[in-house]
């Protein structure tokens, strides 16, 4: 039976009543009916239906003219598209809204005004009934209207929103589709508004949209309205929250990204619009939620995904009035949730011009082409089939633009922003938030765009050279003998994790410490006491934002770590305390107070030896609380430690010893703690130390070198330098046997079992319980290792 009302309260439809009043407001309703009565709030409202659209086209006798219009389409080359646009949206525009509706919408808004006992501002969104379905968004295509107050401009808003209904990107986007003109309709959503521009707003996936990976949900915010994020026209603040920790462990924020946040979307004074201002500089410093409100936002957001039982793209905005937190929309993710992450292409970069950009990268690949400098959609034909469009900003006018590009460069945004969105739909790259694109880059530049290197993106000058691999995960034999991951990088992890792989066998904390951090530990502990006043400064403009700076290694650090953690879990994750060498600390900021120039670094301090020395002890000690952080607080008890360079049994036992007085105990929580066996005195007395440590990881690097007596840095002997060598394959086979004996786990980092299947086959032979790989290395390992097992047999 067809609904002959005009208006429906957003508690009277569901997610069934997409045909009565479109995916947005359908949504609404159904969070209003289901998820409001659990504590999630959702603004009161009230929708126009599809009948209400019908009867408007009826009564204006507007379905034989818009259908002639869109008759009169060119469809090969869209030449007449804005023409055709203008003509539908005037007709629809000079047209009168029937009198039934009008006087429908002004009680019902009597009624909200009434409810809250004042003359209320609303928001006036349109909703498609063919949109937000799982296979088309249909996100930003018509029009919103915000802050709107009194009938007059309630009723001017709706009118406005059923003529967008023939935007030019509307029209391109149902062709696109495959959707019949004639049988989508337009519902206006009534809503009670948000005064997010007195506060802050932002986008939330419950899937992370570039990897695929859904054990996160990400978070993002800028100051104001979020139109600002959703146009790309700020950097914003990111947020990861780690799904299983949500209401479980204190604190499931598993990473925290700070946005520069440069304009703020206010509503204008005089009520006639919105105004872009500047954001203080203060307040760019700003997080723009507090961990409680990032908290609050991820449980709801799981609440969605669990009620809709898929992964949803949702909108947030926080009133600054009444300082409560409103998920304001919700629809379905519709780009990963409908790809498998486990078939990979693989890019290898090979050589590449100067880096002429970073920014945030978006998909995974590489494309080079003649770089457009596009300031406008209405200089649309200026980009050819193929091409890289670089502009400040993109919003949904841009669309039937962005199919065309190879790529997409923007000044501004962040990977939720427009530009993201549809490359992402589109299949095309995209790097968003490349700060000074548009000047660094020319118009009709060679250019090659990266996004294949994790969270970053690159642009390098010229056409680069790169090979293409495709990999298919999902039927791949696993060997009986564990292959796991050698990492580093965090922002690649979310990625890996849908490698074939039974864990982490070596995170490094030296990236994270260099490229994140950037200080010396120690420099942190004695801020006061550093003589350099240069790195003084240059560390209190990093550390800004903690009071105590010791929490700003603790803080990063714990991120990273949980970062990698989350990604692989519940999959072991073995973290190697940190092995820089005396000249490597000093490098870091405020280090070379702290360090001493030793002439043999390389077996010099580094290691064990650093932990419980008054040189390093307290600098450990900061390591070991970003442990507890992740272990005891997000819940991530998947990771393990590993100390590196242990000389003696003794010198782990104070290491251990240590380690319990920072309340890491081996053995509690399920704490497991590994030493690398990388020295001749790791392998001789073996079963010594597997009476202190619960596994070893074979470092044949710099076992190796140890072995022969070769400094690997030397450029002069280097070619003597072979892990194939008898005297060190020995050695291995003695420590995998005395692990074996002493009921041991133990596993080896490193590249020859890739690069060598005799390599492989031995560690096969002898019984070692891992491998790890470089991610680059991983599928030959595991090939090897196959026909190696496949040998033993």
């Amino acid at each position: 039976m067809v609904n002959t009302q005009l208006i429906l309260q957003l508690n009277e439809v569901g997610i069934k009543d997409v045909t009565l009043v479109g995916g947005k407001n359908a949504s609404l309703g159904e969070m209003t009916k289901h998820l409001q009565p659990l504590g999630i709030n959702i603004p009161d409202g009230f929708a126009t239906t599809a009948e209400a659209f019908r009867s408007f086209l009826k009564e204006n006798n507007l379905v034989a003219p818009l259908n002639e219009l869109i008759h009169s389409l060119d469809q090969k080359e869209y030449s007449n598209l804005n023409a055709v646009s203008k003509a539908a949206k005037d007709l629809l525009l000079n047209a009168k809204l029937p009198k039934a509706l009008v006087d429908d919408i002004t009680s019902n808004y009597a009624s909200l005004c009434k409810k809250f006992g004042r003359q209320l501002d609303v928001a006036v969104r349109s909703s498609a009934t063919a949109e937000d379905l799982p296979t088309a968004s249909f996100a930003g295509q018509h029009e919103s209207f915000l802050n709107i107050n009194g009938i007059e401009n309630v009723l001017k808003a709706v009118h406005q929103c059923f003529a967008s209904l023939y935007n030019a990107r509307a029209i391109k986007y149902r062709i696109d589709n495959g959707f019949d003109h004639s049988k989508v309709a337009l519902s206006a959503g009534i809503q009670l508004m948000v005064r997010s521009d007195k506060s802050s707003s932002g986008v939330c996936f419950t899937i992370e949209p570039d990897s695929g990976f859904k054990n996160a949900i990400i978070i993002t915010g800028c100051w104001g309205l979020g139109e600002n994020i959703v146009q790309g026209a700020v950097t914003p603040d990111e947020f990861h929250v780690f799904k299983p920790s949500i209401g479980k462990f204190p604190k499931a924020i598993i990473s925290k990204k700070l946005g520069s946040k440069t304009k703020t979307l206010v509503y204008q004074p005089d009520g006639s619009g919105t105004i872009n201002i500047e954001t203080p500089i203060e307040k760019q410093k700003q997080w723009t939620l507090s961990n409680p409100e990032i908290e609050t936002i991820a449980k709801w957001a799981l609440m969605i995904e669990e009620h809709y039982k898929m992964p949803m793209d949702i909108e947030w905005a926080k009133d600054g009035i009444s300082n409560q937190l409103f998920i304001v929309q919700a629809r379905p993710e519709t780009v990963h949730s409908l790809k498998d992450p486990y078939l990979v292409k693989e890019y290898t970069l090979k050589q590449k011009g100067s880096t002429l950009v970073i920014g945030n990268a978006v998909g995974t690949g590489i494309a080079s082409g003649v770089a457009r400098l596009i300031n406008s959609p209405a200089d649309s034909d200026k980009l050819k089939q193929g091409e890289i469009l670089v502009t400040d900003i993109t919003n949904p006018d841009w669309d039937p633009i962005l199919k065309k590009a190879a790529a997409i460069i923007t000044n501004k945004g962040g990977r939720t922003s427009h530009a993201a969105i549809v490359a992402r739909e589109v299949g095309a790259i995209a790097i968003v938030g490349a700060n000074g694109a548009t000047d660094k880059i020319k118009d009709g530049d060679l250019i090659t765009v990266d996004t294949s290197q994790g969270k970053n993106g690159y642009v390098y000058s010229g056409k680069a050279e790169w090979t293409e691999k495709n990999l298919d995960f999902r039927n791949m034999i696993m060997p009986q003998t564990k292959p796991m991951l050698i990492l580093a990088d965090p922002d690649k992890s979310y990625k890996l994790s849908f490698y074939p792989n039974q864990g982490v066998g070596l995170m490094r904390l030296e990236f994270v410490i260099n490229n994140t951090i950037k200080i010396h530990p120690m420099a942190l502990v004695k801020f006061n006491e550093l003589k350099d006043e240069n790195a003084k400064k240059e560390i209190e403009a990093l550390t800004y934002q903690y009071s105590d700076k010791k929490e700003y290694f603790i803080d990063k650090l714990s991120q990273a770590i949980g970062t990698i953690a989350a990604a692989f879990y519940p999959k072991e994750v073995i973290v190697r305390m940190s092995d820089f060498k005396t000249n490597e600390y000093a490098n870091l900021l405020g280090g070379k107070q702290f360090e001493q120039e030793e002439e043999n670094p390389m077996i010099g301090f580094r290691g064990a030896s650093r932990y419980y020395n008054d040189r390093y002890k307290e600098g450990f000690k900061l390591e070991c609380e970003a442990i507890k952080v992740v272990r005891n607080q997000m819940g991530l008890t998947n990771v393990k430690m590993m100390i590196p360079f242990c000389r003696t049994v003794e010198e782990g036992k104070k290491v251990m010893a240590l380690m319990g007085e920072y309340s890491l105990k081996r053995g509690e929580n399920g704490l497991e703690v590994y030493v690398m066996a990388e020295i001749p005195s790791n392998v001789i007395l073996a079963e010594e130390f597997a009476k202190v440590f619960d596994g070893f990881s074979i470092g044949s690097n710099d076992l190796t070198q140890l072995t022969l007596g070769i400094d690997r840095d030397s450029n002069i002997i280097s070619d003597l330098f072979d892990e194939n060598n008898k005297a060190v394959k020995y050695m291995i086979a003695h420590v995998i046997s005395a692990a074996k004996i002493s009921d041991a786990k133990i596993g080896l980092c490193g590249q020859a079992p890739s690069d060598y299947p005799e390599f492989a086959d031995f560690l096969v032979s002898h019984g070692i319980d891992s491998i790890s790989y470089n991610p680059d290395a991983l599928i030959r390992g595991i090939e090897n290792m196959n026909k190696a097992e496949k040998d033993l047999i």
